[in-house]
């Protein structure tokens, strides 16, 4: 069980919420946590690298000079790897990066790593109300009398993206503004503050915590 104080736009405390998602051991919460980092890091590479071998570079199809009595090397192609303009030995080649992990695991891993920046929480009442218009200079406000410096790096977690804090939260460079069922451990740990309405905070445990 969490405890955290719940703030409203102007900074003030007005409450308190509690929260209780299920983890990992303490001896293996660290390992499940890496595991599903090193997955989500690597699933997003995109694998698109490529090389051209001694077969596909063009060119090179006749003997460059015949095989013996020049005094040069023997050759058989201006497109060896050997040579300027030849094939490459062992380049990369399109392929897949993504690593497996079972689905029970991946949540496991991100309630642990949800629950282990507990103490960089900062809950909020909702205030989509609170800006009638796109207003990026008003959130940044908000953001440091709720205690997230703007040279933080701040994760903003909502139930529902509403359009106006969308606009206005989409300029704020270290920002990041995400919905309450698309989270993950990435987001979660490069963050210095974490802030969450208390509806996200609700449907965080709806969603995860089975």
């Amino acid at each position: 069980m969490v405890e955290s104080v719940v703030k409203n736009w102007q900074g003030e405390q007005v409450g308190e919420t509690t929260f209780d998602l299920r983890v990992a051991k303490a001896e293996t919460a660290a390992h499940i946590v890496h595991r599903a980092l090193v997955r989500q890091m690597t699933n997003s590479r995109q694998g698109t690298a490529s090389t051209k071998t001694r077969s596909e570079v063009r060119g090179g199809g006749r003997k460059p000079w015949r095989q013996k009595g020049t005094g040069r090397a023997r050759a058989g192609s201006i497109r060896s790897p050997l040579w300027r303009g030849g094939g490459v030995i062992f380049g990369p080649k399109p392929r897949d990066f993504n690593l497996k992990l079972n689905r029970k695991e991946r949540r496991l891993a991100l309630r642990t790593a949800f629950v282990s920046r507990a103490e960089d929480l900062i809950v909020v009442e909702e205030f989509s109300n609170e800006l009638q218009r796109p207003k990026t200079k008003e959130l940044v406000a908000a953001l440091a009398r709720w205690g997230a410096l703007p040279e933080q790096k701040s994760l903003l977690i909502l139930s529902e993206i509403a359009e106006n804090v969308l606009l206005s939260a989409r300029n704020i460079e270290n920002l990041k503004l995400i919905a309450a069922d698309q989270l993950n451990v990435y987001d979660l740990l490069h963050a210095d503050k974490i802030i969450l309405t208390s509806a996200a905070l609700a449907k965080i445990q709806e969603v995860y915590s089975a």
